[in-house]
């Protein structure tokens, strides 16, 4: 660079002419030409496309084989060794594979994606769910992260799932409304089956029943992705590894899903003091700006649950979810309504709620209520001690104790009566029973009926005097005592008749 300086000054100045210059310099008049055309090296250019002789009559089919795996399964996608691999077996291919490498790779470069920069507007949202391990009760398990974001204000909502289901996908909407304050006026979603039944067009989607309940409670518009365009919820799918990344690094060691959920809000709002480059003011001061652009919450929240039928077996169990849960024995063999949430199963029969459980998210299990079974038991106490719904039921030591001096009877009924006072348990709570006991075996009484006549007595509430503190006018009102005398009159009259 020092010589090429030195040149263009004495030849362009006039100190020097061409020839001697090249004279002098030692260099071709051409690079002479070169020096004086550019104020500084302008580097080797290749006029000509450098020729491939081995791996250009190939180069066809490798791009063929490439746009193939555009509609292929990502993960099903040719590796540059793969290729290698193939042209060496099926071609005939003599070179190496580094440039079957260099030439996958010059491909995949020219077709990289470029993206235009979006401005989002006040009261939009986008919605989406990832995925991340958490220590539960000390075992290790994946959970679902349902999350919304604001893009206008990037706010930022994270709540933990046991799975991506429909139960999931509306309570968190309820969740996440309630926590930026209301209902972003459009919505953008990928083409999750929870919220897609079926794809009609490019744009349209027929939704699913679910979630039109939550658009008409909520009154939000939607907008879905392109098929296989995840980058237009690009805000969302960001913020996904953000919150990963930030909230559950290193992973959370929690006793229930409850816990971790309150963490995560927790560290949500505190994410609110962030401000991003290039934004006026901090996240929480842009949501209070937009939440004037936000629709009101809904008078009634939408319920977030999911709905089916299916029927009890002989068993008295109803399955669901490919888990069993009991329901009474009066409704087996019956057509029997599941409305589950992430928190419980409900089984209803026709218009009766007839059983609740805790939801559980494991699979192949069973979960029983011991009293659902003690009417079939009545008939049959034979089966009491095998019983499987009663394997695991703890119950006070009273309950033994009047079960040994029932089983003392002579007639052999006392199993039976047994059942008959466990039989209580459906219209009283255990603790309300074991006390009930605790005064019959005190009092020496060890029958069904006695026990339940101590049982609704103890129910009894007392009868509340009324008051006239408070009331002056109702103390001016007398009312005169009864005059016993005047029934005498109706007894002389029926003596005499």
């Amino acid at each position: 660079m020092e010589m090429w300086t030195e040149v263009r000054r004495r030849v362009l100045t006039g100190e020097l002419s061409k020839r001697a210059a090249c004279q002098e310099y030692g260099i071709n008049w051409r690079t002479l030409a070169k020096m004086l055309a550019h104020a500084e090296p302008p580097g080797y250019r290749r006029r000509t496309k450098r020729e491939k002789p081995i791996l250009g009559p190939h180069l066809a089919w490798i791009h063929e084989v490439l746009e193939q795996d555009r509609e292929a399964p990502k993960k099903q996608h040719h590796t540059a060794q793969r290729i290698f691999d193939r042209l060496r077996a099926e071609r005939g291919y003599t070179g190496g594979v580094t440039m079957v490498r260099a030439a996958v790779r010059e491909w995949k470069d020219s077709r990289k994606e470029v993206f235009v920069p979006l401005s989002h507007p006040p009261g939009e949202a986008q919605v989406d769910f990832g995925f991340a391990y958490v220590d539960l009760a000390g075992e290790r398990h994946q959970v679902a992260l349902f999350v919304m974001t604001l893009p206008y204000s990037d706010a930022l909502y994270i709540q933990a799932f046991p799975r991506e289901c429909t139960e999931a996908f509306l309570e968190g909407h309820n969740r996440a409304f309630r926590f930026i304050g209301g209902v972003p006026r459009k919505i953008r979603y990928d083409n999750s089956k929870i919220a897609v039944a079926k794809i009609t067009g490019s744009r349209e989607r027929q939704v699913t029943r679910e979630f039109q309940r939550l658009q008409s409670h909520c009154l939000f518009e939607t907008q879905f992705c392109l098929v296989r365009r995840a980058n237009e919820k690009g805000h969302v799918e960001c913020l996904v590894d953000f919150g990963r990344a930030n909230f559950l690094v290193p992973v959370p060691s929690v006793e229930s899903l409850a816990e971790l959920n309150e963490t995560l809000e927790q560290r949500c709002r505190a994410d609110l003091a962030r401000q991003l480059r290039g934004k006026d003011g901090t996240k929480g001061e842009r949501l209070l700006e937009e939440r004037s652009a936000l629709l009101p919450l809904p008078a009634q929240e939408c319920e977030a649950r999911r709905i089916t039928q299916t029927g009890a077996n002989s068993l008295s169990l109803v399955r669901f979810d490919t888990n069993s849960y009991s329901v009474p024995v009066k409704y087996a063999h019956r057509t029997i309504t599941v409305v589950a949430t992430v928190d419980d199963v409900k089984m209803i029969f026709e218009d009766r709620l007839i059983a609740r459980h805790r939801r559980h998210w494991g699979r192949e299990r069973f979960f029983f209520d011991p009293i659902h079974y003690l009417a079939l038991l009545e008939r049959k106490p034979g089966a009491f001690d095998y019983a499987r719904p009663l394997a695991d039921w703890q119950l006070p030591d009273c309950f033994d104790v009047l079960r040994r001096r029932m089983e003392r009877t002579p007639d052999g009924l006392g199993t039976r009566e047994f059942i008959r006072v466990l039989l209580l348990l459906e219209k009283a709570t255990l603790d309300e029973l074991a006390t009930a006991l605790d005064y019959a075996l005190g009092q020496g009484v060890a029958d069904a009926d006695t026990i339940r006549v101590i049982l609704e007595h103890r129910r009894e509430s007392p009868v509340a005097l009324f008051c006239l503190d408070s009331r002056p006018h109702l103390k001016l009102v007398h009312v005169p005592p009864t005059d016993i005398s005047a029934y005498a009159s109706l007894l002389e009259t029926e003596v005499s008749v």
